[in-house]
Parts: structure tokens; sequence; C-alpha cells
């Protein structure tokens, strides 16, 4: 661990270079990434043969590197998407060798740049300009956007053909809220006329296209119909589809560059690795990494049969690497920076597992549910080595999302401070098949939350140097969410807790979050307020602010579109209503933070929260290295 009275620790970490969104030209000579080392977010080109790296703006893309980047047909321009201070209401935005920045696409509302022709000539985009996420074309040559398709559900995944003339989308327009299903429709159609349903899983699936073969005649698509995610090549001539998986969990990134082969990501416990299959012969091969998480780039394809990717570790900030996949070897293309830290500096991750049926031992009466499904729930402990060390609870958010073997920037804060960290892969988290998810369908707050309680138990119990009365939950959005229902539903449990950008009210959240979001996590997840009026409230943060019992730090960026500022001050209020006072030695603090949206990746804005962070806790609990620092 850094030494605290020679590093000004919160600093030096938020300040740390970070490396953002990976994309290889067309030609897969150059790469394309926004970079911080400046102290603010800007993008950069690495030049893959001399290794020389040019910075192409100079403060006009986003200071929150959220949103991807795409290069130009002819790889002399970088799209990038701008909002207004992190309320992602994107407008798309293309830069030149020369600095040249202009508008493309402006329209109201969400724009999501998703697939550029190779014609030179087409974008095609999502929107909510007209409510919900649909596609939309724009012809760079005219100016013209035109819209595409017209669902009641949000579309996702849009890819043009190699030839431009289709696209292929992925949508449900069927009674089950989880349905989703692949689409091949004309570029053209102007209603979302003439689709083409591929038949590629069942009913209640989620199937999701992801690659156009190089002869436009093939598309790689993902399902999770056998539980399991796994891999198709779908022949658009026959309506025949080839199947590739394994005994994991594996998400299909694209085809090989010769055209040969598929290259999906394999999820083994909390790590993850990219995987090769033959088309012709259906074997597969792990690339030969280090065990911790590999992550494909945008746009994998460099030249000399090379793809692109960052590999990191627990201890290891995410390098760029080139993959040679004849010789079995890497390349570092971008080697991370670590300041006066090094990776020594940075505690492991411990992964274990827990047997959980949602009801912990600490659960409060008034909410307590019967007893779930049994089942073995990862999750992931980070010792900082103080003793006794105090533990932060740290739910991750999604909720379909994981956490994993790789760098956390907020974990190791919080190991540097003296906190040891506890990470919970609930049920309803990914990596696990489509049954494990579907564990929360209908559920929020209920055995997902026993989960990450019961694993804060269990470390309770067989880590004697944890201090069990310095403990807190630490989350942000729907791990917002769990924080603050942690602290209503065991508060027993908690000694003091963080809840950043959560939803509190899901009422309030259906009616005001953004269209795509109301439809695909709140009506896929527990339905709409009208269906299920009584799950609403009883799932709802808000309707148990009597029972918090320990200090509550609320954190909302009043830009959220994702999570409105609405839910905090909800919360807020009640808590005004019953009586609890606000205050730095009083039952809750509150902070609004301005100019920022749903989290930012902005340093400045990282070093605010890391400092109200280890304020609130330094007050509130106490660590070793904070008594050394002061």
């Amino acid at each position: 661990m850094a030494d605290p009275e020679t590093d000004d620790v919160l600093e030096s970490l938020a300040g740390l270079p970070t490396l953002a969104h990976p994309t290889a030209s067309p030609d897969g000579r150059e790469v394309a990434f926004y970079h911080d080392g400046s102290g603010r977010n800007e993008l950069h080109v690495l030049n893959v043969e001399t290794g020389e790296t040019e910075q192409w703006s100079d403060g006009e893309v986003p200071r929150n590197a959220r949103w991807h980047v795409e290069w130009s047909a002819d790889g002399e321009r970088v799209f990038f998407h701008l909002d207004d201070d992190g309320d992602e209401q994107n407008d798309v935005y293309a830069i030149d060798r020369d600095g040249t920045v202009e508008p493309v696409v402006e329209m109201p509302g969400q724009v999501h740049l998703m697939d550029v022709g190779e014609d030179g000539e087409t974008l095609l985009l999502g929107s909510t300009r007209d409510g919900q996420m649909n596609l939309y074309t724009h012809d760079l040559a005219s100016g013209e956007t035109t819209k595409r398709t017209d669902y009641e559900r949000a579309v996702w995944t849009g890819l043009l053909s190699p030839d431009g003339e289709r696209m292929a989308y992925a949508t449900n327009e069927a009674d089950d809220f989880e349905n989703v299903d692949v689409y091949v429709a004309p570029r053209a159609t102007t209603d979302g006329s003439d689709p083409r349903v591929l038949d590629v899983g069942e009913t209640g699936a989620e199937n999701l296209p992801v690659d156009w073969g190089p002869d436009g005649e093939r598309l790689l698509v993902s399902d999770n119909s056998t539980d399991l995610t796994r891999s198709g090549v779908y022949d658009l001539e026959t309506d025949a589809v080839t199947w590739y998986e394994s005994d994991f969990e594996e998400d299909p990134h694209g085809f090989t560059p010769d055209g040969e082969g598929i290259v999906v990501t394999r999820t083994r416990e909390a790590a993850k690795v990219p995987v090769v299959y033959d088309l012709e012969t259906g074997e597969s091969r792990e690339l030969a990494l280090p065990e911790g998480v590999a992550s494909l780039a945008g746009d994998a394809e460099l030249t000399g049969d090379r793809l692109l990717l960052t590999h990191t570790t627990p201890t290891r900030r995410p390098d760029l690497l080139a993959y040679d996949l004849a010789a079995d070897e890497t390349e570092t293309l971008h080697e991370a920076a670590y300041g006066p830290f090094s990776p020594a500096d940075f505690a492991d991750a411990e992964y274990f597992t827990v047997e959980s049926d949602g009801v912990p031992e600490t659960a409060q009466e008034a909410v307590v549910h019967d007893p779930y499904e049994t089942l073995d729930i990862g999750a992931l402990l980070y010792d900082s080595g103080e003793r006794p060390s105090p533990l932060v609870v740290n739910p991750h958010g999604g909720p379909r999302a994981m956490d994993t073997k790789s760098f956390d920037l907020y974990t190791q804060f919080l190991v540097q401070r003296g906190f040891s960290v506890l990470q919970v892969n609930y049920r309803g988290s990914t990596g696990r098949g489509h049954a494990f998810v579907q564990q929360l369908y209908d559920d929020w707050g209920g055995a997902e939350q026993g989960d990450v309680a019961t694993a804060a138990e269990h470390v309770l119990d067989t880590r004697e140097w944890v201090d069990d009365e310095r403990v807190a939950v630490f989350g942000g959005s729907y791990g917002g969410y769990s924080a603050y229902w942690q602290m209503i539903q065991y508060p027993a449990l908690y000694d003091a807790g963080v809840a950043w950008i959560g939803l509190t009210d899901l009422e309030d959240q259906y009616e005001n979050t953004m269209p795509h979001y109301r439809t695909e996590l709140m009506e896929k997840n527990i339905g709409t307020p009208a269906e299920n009026p009584d799950l609403y409230r009883e799932r709802s943060p808000i309707e148990y602010v009597e029972n918090l019992a320990a200090p509550l730090f609320m954190l909302h960026g009043v830009n959220d579109r994702r999570v409105p500022v609405s839910q905090a001050r909800l919360f807020r209020d009640a808590l005004d209503d019953f009586g609890y006072t606000e205050g730095p030695e009083a039952d809750y603090e509150y902070e609004e933070l301005g100019a920022e949206g749903h989290a930012s990746s902005d340093i400045d804005q990282k070093i605010r929260l890391f400092g109200l962070l280890d304020d609130f806790l330094s007050r509130r609990l106490g660590t070793a290295a904070v008594a050394a620092d002061d």
C-alpha cells in the first residue's frame, strides 16, 4: 500500500491516466481512443506500426468518456458523442486529423451511433427523438436523417450489412417482456415494414445480432435459449444456424479477420478470456493471456491477422494489446501508467462462493421474505491489510452486470484508505446463464439483496480480522439502490452507507427515466406500475425510511437522465418527514453533484467524489490509514 504520509492518495489515484474505447481504423493501421493523461479526456490516435500517438482534440470531446467513438469509412475522421454536462442527450460530432470539429447529427433526445456504413455515405443511429429508441439513418452527403423503425419497445444493436443495403437489429414485439428477437430489414424502409424475423431462439429467449460476415450472407448472433449464452452463425440464404458453445457463458464479438472463425468472450467465475472458434471444425481455443479480464476493442481487426484488446487484473491497470492469432503472441501498444504506485501497492481479489437462500440472519422482520432457492453466490474480497479492518460492501450496478477480476479504481481507492472491500455477484448478475439472470425478474429488492447481506455475514463470520463494528455499504446506480435497500432492510448489519445515483421510488423512476430504460430495465424486470402496483411500492426503499438506523450519505448528479435526481430528493424529503436530521454529525448527509450525470470518468469529478466519500467514511467509521494521514 502506498504511504499516505508521502503521497496524496486521493488525487494520485483519481489522476492516473485512463484509456477508454479503443477502436481500430478500417485499414487496421491506427487505433483511436480516449485518454486523459493531460488531466482532461481527449481523443488520441495511435499508429500501430510506429507506436507514435497523436492527440487530435483540444477540449472539444466530452470530459466524461462514457460513450464510444467510431471511425469514418475512409479513416480520415472519428465520430464521437457529445452531450451537455453528462446528461446523455447526445449529438454526434466528427473530428479530423487537423482537429477540425463539426456537428454531424443533432436531434432532440439521445442519439447513439450504432454503425458506420462501409460505403462512406451512411450512419446507422439509435435515437429517442420521437420517444422510444428506434433506428434512423443519416446520409452524410445530404445531411438528411430518416427514421427507419417505429417500435413500442426499444431497438438495440443496429448493424449495416457490408453492401449497406440491409440492417440487422434486435427488438421485442412479443407479449413476453423477456423476449428479444433478431430482425433483418432493407435499409431503405421508412416504417419498419418488411422486416425478416430470424428463427434464432425460443420465445422468451434473448437473441442479438453481433456482426455481419464479410460476404454479407452470414450473421453472427447470440442466444440464451439453452441457458448459457452461445454464439451462432446464421446463413441468410438457407435460414440455417450453426451453434458454437461450451460449458461456459460466451458472448460473441465478431468474425476473425480472415472470416474463417469467430471470436467470443468466455466467462469463467470472475475472469474473462477471448476464445476463437474455427467455423469449419467447431474447435475452439482460448487466447494465451494471464487470468484476468480481456476485452476486445469495438472494432478489433488490426493488420496481420491480429486483434486489438485490453487486458487487466485486480492489481494491473488495463494495457492495450495487439494479439497475433497465428503466433499466439501479444504486443503492448499502450502500457498503463501507475504514477506513484506500482501493481504491488494494490490489493488482489480473493474469489469465493457462499450458499444463500436470499434471507440473511440480519433481515428486518417487516420486510423479510420466505426463503428462496439456495444458490452458490460468487464474491470477490479485497483485503486492505489493516488490522482490524473496516469493511465496505460494494454491490455492483446494472443490475445486469457482474464484478470481475479487473482493476477497479474505486475499490483500490477504498483499500488505500484502509477499507477491505466485498463485491457480490448476486442472483441476477451476468456470467452464470439466463436462468441465473431470471432469478431477479419480478423480485427487485428480494433475494438478490439477501445474497449481498448473506455474503457480508459470511465474511464477518469467517474473517476474524474484519471489524464488525465498522461495516459500510457503498454502491452506484442499481448498486445505489442496493445501498439504500441494505440500509433499511438489514439495519443491524451496517454502521454507515453511501448511496450514489441510486433508485429509491420505483414508480417515480418509471415515470421519469428515459423511454428505453423504462421498457428494457423497468418493464422487463418488474412489469409496469399499473400491472404491479403493490410490487412497485413494496420494493421501493422510500417505503421503509423509518428503518434507517445508521448514518446515510446520498450523492446524486443533477444531470442524471437514467436515474433522475428526483430519486435522491424524494428520499431526503421522506427522511425529513420522519424526523431525521441532516448534517455532518446528524442522521444523514446529502450532496448534489453539479455538471454531472450518471457517474463520470472525468478526473476532477472523480477527485470530488473520492473526497466526499473519504470524508464521510473517515468521520463516520474511521480507518488506520486515515489516522496515519492525519
